[in-house]
């Protein structure tokens, strides 16, 4: 069988590969401002000049001290603060010649500075003076992870998980629910603190982001050694220059001063496990609400329009918790093989640390993708109090928790084992009031505990509410 290939096809929304692209263009185009290939050409640029600007500051570097002014330090931030598309396809041709990336970026720079500036060869030379490309790589990706990460990604958690779980769980803080163990009838809970029961998970992940995990890059020559600048200038005190310099980009980065020719990137793994975490957390939610609609307790608000299936017109689906969670899987299997890989590299360096981290927003996109796809699905959300209800008092076996610990606390023999054999029942036969009364009215006990046992039922045996 022969097939053909239409090699005019453009790339838009319909012919993207990636649903990323295509599809879900629409809801994650946020993130192509850190991770798509324009991204990453600027802020490249981003550090080459501010690089520059570092180093004219140097009054050892004489060259540089007629443009360390204000007036030049401003047109050289115009370069990556103006940047356009077209300069970034003006970098990818001169990549074609140069078939290295960084070397493309350096040339733009330097053309910029020579056409737009008037600068001589000889200030010129000192862009990318002393680098390899991975301190620019390794300076410019981590500092569009950090700045994604504060920008978009965790408000986005924030504003579409969070908020809205607190609301809810504040809403029906007191609304009594029959819980599940195993998948069987348990002590009561309520269906607020089950909420609170994610919003503490996710918000000791959030902490941790922004507490724990440090936001770490490389910047030190060929080998780490900072060697080309240490041969080339050695009064000066470079790795106190380079630890300042990082810090000037975004105050959360760290310089490694210890490293191969890359970042060792064991911190970039802490950081995609720690979303991969979140992400954990999320699809365990996503399972329990669902369950909760199949059960009844939560309905679903119906959109005008929207079909659920294409033969059974009566269909709501939770579909919004389904794409989340199958979304999420995705980001996992990407975080998981991206946290194991980065941190390996043969020797002093091998190439494949620079094909993986292209498809770092993937997985990011995959997750901001989930958390408006549960957003979404929360806000459709209406408590079914009739059917929770319902189910409650249908179970009054559950409160026999209560009786044989009152009991215990009364020094009444064996209490456990006396309920065992009243609530322990199969097939279609069910614990009622009137059961666990009857055998309240049995017992040998003073006629005030067998009121306090009676008062005990399935609705008000729900704990200690904290305040939240």
């Amino acid at each position: 069988m022969s097939s053909t290939t239409n090699s005019n096809i453009q790339l838009n929304n319909l012919t993207a590969i990636s649903p990323i692209d295509g599809r879900y263009w629409g809801q994650v185009q946020g993130l192509s401002e850190y991770f798509s290939e324009y991204a990453l050409i600027k802020y490249r640029v981003q550090v080459e000049i501010e690089y520059f600007i570092e180093l004219s500051k140097l009054t050892e570097l004489k060259p540089l001290n007629p443009v360390n002014k204000e007036e030049d330090h401003k047109k050289l931030r115009d370069i990556y603060l103006q940047f356009k598309e077209s300069d970034a396809q003006k970098i990818k041709q001169i990549e074609k010649t140069t078939n290295h990336d960084i070397k493309a970026v350096e040339y733009f720079i330097k053309e910029k500075m020579h056409t737009e500036l008037q600068y001589s060869e000889v200030v010129t030379e000192f862009i990318h003076f002393g680098l390899t490309s991975q301190d620019i790589n390794n300076t410019a990706i981590p500092l569009s992870i950090v700045e994604s990460v504060e920008k978009v990604l965790i408000p986005q958690l924030k504003q579409s998980i969070l908020e809205p779980l607190r609301q809810y769980a504040q809403q029906w803080k007191s609304v009594a629910m029959l819980a599940r163990t195993h998948g069987q009838p348990a002590t009561p809970t309520t269906v607020g603190k089950e909420l609170m029961v994610f919003i503490e998970r996710l918000e000791n992940q959030i902490n941790h982001l922004e507490q724990s995990v440090p936001h770490t890059c490389k910047f030190g020559g060929a080998t780490g050694n900072l060697n080309a600048h240490k041969v080339s200038y050695p009064s000066i005190d470079w790795v106190a220059f380079s630890e300042r310099f990082v810090k000037i980009l975004h105050p959360s980065l760290k310089r490694m001063r210890f490293t191969t020719q890359i970042e060792h990137y064991d911190n970039v793994a802490s950081l995609l496990d720690a979303f991969k975490r979140i992400n954990t957390i999320l699809i365990d939610l996503c399972r329990d609400i669902w369950t909760y609609i199949s059960m009844e307790y939560f309905n679903q608000k119906l959109i005008k329009g929207e079909v659920g299936s294409s033969t059974m017109p009566h269909k709501v689906n939770p579909i919004d918790f389904e794409n989340a969670e199958g979304n999420m899987g995705v980001a996992n299997a990407l975080y998981e093989h991206l946290s194991a890989k980065l941190p390996i590299s043969r020797l002093q360096r091998d190439l494949t640390d620079s094909t993986v981290l292209r498809s770092i927003g993937v997985p990011f996109s995959h997750s901001l993708l989930s958390f408006k796809s549960i957003q979404r699905g929360l806000s459709k959300l209406v408590l079914n109090e009739a059917n929770i209800a319902k189910d409650l008092d249908a179970n009054w076996a559950v409160v026999s928790e209560a009786i044989q610990t009152i009991l215990r606390r009364e020094g009444f023999p064996k209490p456990y084992e006396a309920l065992k054999e009243l609530t322990r029942v199969s097939g279609s036969k069910k614990i009622t009031e009137s059961d666990i009364h009857t055998f309240i009215d049995s017992l040998s006990i003073p006629d005030d505990i067998k009121s306090e046992l009676k008062l005990i039922t399935p609705f008000n045996y729900i704990g200690i509410i904290s305040d939240f």
